[in-house]
């Protein structure tokens, strides 16, 4: 029996990229998956897939920037299988720019997905995990903030707001709760669909060399299914390509 097998995960941004690919390979190895996203039609596909290998799925239309819905994830997940042992809050978006083309709604959004939803899914799975005496919070970040470049600046700045809350929260979590922050580096995702046509050619430039999301998966499911008591802190994943 492997570490993953029985465990109950809600997962953020699930309908496509880094959490699809999660979802599926920790339903493959026994988990319960939730599943969020802001795309109800992919998350019902998503499940649909997932049931039909074997597999133990449900989900929930779930915007992160809006506090109810992360609370109503978790909520599903304790109303369906009595317990939630992994968050990954794994939801975001990168609509990269120069400063100076002061594009500040983009960098609004990006601190209300990025920064802003993580927050609330601490808040919603917080309490559960200290009732239950047991938890773990998986949070994706980037490579982004472990090289700063231009254009990424907010980018990073956000992705870096949610390594330093995650530290935090590991030192205050006790003996009980476990905290894992994934960075990856270049993933073939849909990240730079809403990007300035400028910068999208830069971005998919480097997704020539990008990994697939499965291997960021893996990342994810190797904190996992480590044994009580054993805190992944930190995980870089990057190409071999990548500067």
């Amino acid at each position: 029996m492997s570490g993953i097998e029985g465990k109950v995960v809600a997962i953020t941004g699930a309908s496509s990229g880094i959490g699809e690919a999660t979802a599926l390979l920790l339903a493959a190895r026994g988990a319960k998956t939730v599943l969020g996203a802001r795309r109800p039609e992919r998350l019902a596909a998503l499940a649909a897939r997932i049931e039909k290998a074997g597999g133990d799925a449900v989900w929930s239309r779930t915007d992160v920037t809006r506090r109810e819905d992360l609370s109503g994830l978790v909520e599903l997940a304790r109303d369906h299988y009595g317990k939630l042992d992994v968050l990954v809050s794994n939801a975001g978006v990168g609509l990269i720019s120069r400063l100076d083309d002061l594009r500040v709604e983009d960098w609004e959004e990006m601190i209300d997905v990025n920064l802003k939803g993580v927050l609330y899914g601490i808040a919603a799975a917080l309490p559960v995990f200290r009732e239950q005496g047991f938890g773990h919070f998986v949070n994706t970040v980037s490579t982004a903030g472990l090289r700063i470049v231009p254009l990424q600046s907010v980018y990073a700045g956000t992705k870096n707001a949610v390594r330093t809350i995650s530290e935090g929260l590991r030192q205050e979590a006790g003996d009980s709760l476990r905290v894992t922050v994934v960075s990856p580096g270049a993933v073939r995702t849909d990240f730079a669909e809403r990007m300035d046509p400028a910068v999208k050619g830069q971005i998919d430039k480097m997704m020539e060399t990008a990994l697939a999301p499965d291997a960021v998966a893996r990342a994810i499911a190797f904190a996992i299914e480590q044994p009580d008591g054993v805190d992944v802190g930190d995980i870089v994943v990057r190409p071999t390509a990548q500067g």
